[in-house]
């Protein structure tokens, strides 16, 4: 409906329209899954077969159900949400759980918070029922069976009583056996003894009840993890210009440092939450390789970012709320200026110049090599985004600067490796160890003026079993003076056959 009359249809209606009625296949049946208040009207409800609803009212609109459509939409008004707590989660398929402990001051109390977030709904299009408790159970069943939205503390087994089974959140076959004996109402469960309530009927009747009536906990698993550090700015006026966006990173951004700079922390990964006045909202994340305070090159990095989502960022009628988060945090360590002014030792400019342009064009446009333990030479460098190489244990530091260390003992190895050996054709080869004296690679024949070799590595059994052939191999140098390093995969002799020669890098 909102796609056909807009998102404000309700506090603007429009032409009559026939009633609306949704459909799903139920034991091959076509059966109402929803409906809308003129449906409702004329006394259909779910579960009725399509084919009855049409017989008795033939002028109603039928539209099959898409729950994967549905399901976006209940995740997209759970960002929604977000302006009014982080603690957002998923209540089967058409419920939210919001936990606003700690958050309904900042709107002017709970019943205000409450009227603003269903005023909100409905000129979105939405029919919205809401409920507001101590506990997750009474607030659910406040939602859907009461007319008072606010429960008052204290008041849940009052509120409660007289409600059907159904507001205890239990599986249709419980309510069913307790109805079949008379228990109709949560009161008439109060009432009854607990004892046989829990041999008959399971333990799940009793939890559910405690739940509602705040005498066991129930705890609400967010959808999303929740920012350590957030700062927010609720906005008179909507903004939609990407310059206004950027001048309001900057004021959060240093609002940030000051907490950032309480707990010795930098940020590692930022979101940029923009709250779209229609309900649509954007998240906009950057990493940074190094822990980071400065308000202007956190700016820097969300003007990347938003100059390269430009072209796909729908402001609509604006953002009324803008959020900064700070995703992950690492200790923040700060570098010993010299007398030019200049931190010695750091590489803090291709820091930022590898997070800038991972902002502009992904995390995968600047990479770095880092050592693997495999003594097989392809597996030995393994190439990650900037960031996550500067978060290598591996990476040796002191106090915030890289300590260059010496290179491990060994042989040579080239300056260039393929990522996969490349297979030669090899002519004259010296049996049983010796190198050859010519190859062919790519079609092209090379004459083998010196050799060394054979440095022999063994297989990793443990990864490529037991079979895998023994490796040897030889640094070669041809009559142009171009080295090679060819390594022979078997043995000349062996009952596998004659081994296979590859190419695995060069030299100069």
């Amino acid at each position: 409906m909102r796609q056909r009359l807009g998102r404000s249809w309700r506090s603007n209606p429009q032409a009559a329209r026939p009633p609306l009625v949704i459909s799903h296949r139920d034991n091959n049946t076509q059966r109402i899954a929803a409906l809308d208040e003129q449906a409702e009207r004329l006394r259909l409800k779910p579960g009725t077969g399509i084919a009855d609803a049409r017989a008795m009212h033939p002028g109603i609109e039928i539209v099959e159900a898409d729950t994967q459509a549905d399901r976006r939409l209940l995740e997209s008004l759970a960002d929604w949400c977000d302006r009014y707590t982080p603690l957002v989660a998923l209540d089967g398929q058409d419920g939210l759980f919001l936990d606003i402990t700690g958050c309904a001051h900042l709107f002017g109390g709970e019943k205000s918070m409450l009227d603003d977030m269903l005023s909100r709904f409905f000129h979105q299009g939405f029919d919205v029922r809401a409920g507001l408790a101590s506990t997750p159970g009474a607030a659910w069943a406040a939602a859907r069976f009461c007319t008072a939205s606010v429960v008052a503390p204290g008041d849940e087994e009052k509120t409660m009583a007289p409600l059907p089974l159904a507001a205890l959140r239990l599986a249709p076959e419980t309510i069913a056996s307790l109805e079949s004996v008379g228990l109709r109402t949560t009161g008439a469960i109060l009432q009854a003894p607990r004892a046989p309530l829990a041999r008959r009927f399971g333990k799940m009747l009793l939890l559910r009840l405690d739940q509602a009536l705040g005498q066991l906990e129930e705890a609400i698993s967010p959808r999303l993890p929740v920012a350590p550090l957030s700062v927010e700015r609720h906005l008179p006026e909507p903004v939609s210009l990407m310059e206004d966006i950027e001048h309001l990173v900057l004021l959060l951004a240093r609002s940030l440092k000051t907490d950032l700079e309480r707990h010795g922390e930098g940020a590692r990964a930022l979101q940029l939450l923009l709250f779209r006045v229609d309900g649509a909202v954007s998240r906009i994340g950057v990493g940074t390789s190094r822990p980071l305070r400065e308000p202007g090159l956190i700016g820097k990095l969300f003007h990347e970012r938003l100059t390269a989502l430009e072209d796909v960022l729908d402001a609509g009628y604006g953002f009324d709320l803008v959020r900064l988060s700070v995703l992950a945090t690492a200790p923040f360590e700060m570098d010993q200026a010299d007398f030019s002014g200049d931190a010695s030792g750091s590489d803090e400019d291709l820091a930022i110049f590898a997070d800038r342009v991972s902002a502009r064009l992904g995390d995968d446009t600047v990479l770095r090599p880092v050592p693997v333990e495999s003594h097989i030479p392809e597996r030995a460098v393994s190439c990650l985004s900037f960031a996550e190489a500067e978060k290598d244990p591996g990476h040796a530091r002191n106090r915030g600067r890289e300590i260059a260390l010496p290179p491990p003992p060994g042989p040579e190895r080239p300056i260039r490796l393929f990522s996969q050996p490349e297979p030669v054709e090899v002519m004259a080869a010296e049996v049983p160890d010796g190198p050859p004296a010519r190859f062919r690679w790519r079609r092209a024949l090379y004459e083998v003026a010196r050799a060394e070799g054979p440095e022999r590595i063994a297989p990793e059994w443990w990864r490529d079993g037991a079979d895998e052939a023994t490796r040897d191999y030889f640094r070669i140098e041809d009559a142009d003076g171009r080295r090679y390093w060819l390594f022979r995969q078997g043995f000349y002799g062996a009952t596998q056959g004659n081994p296979r020669w590859f190419l695995q890098g060069f030299f100069a």
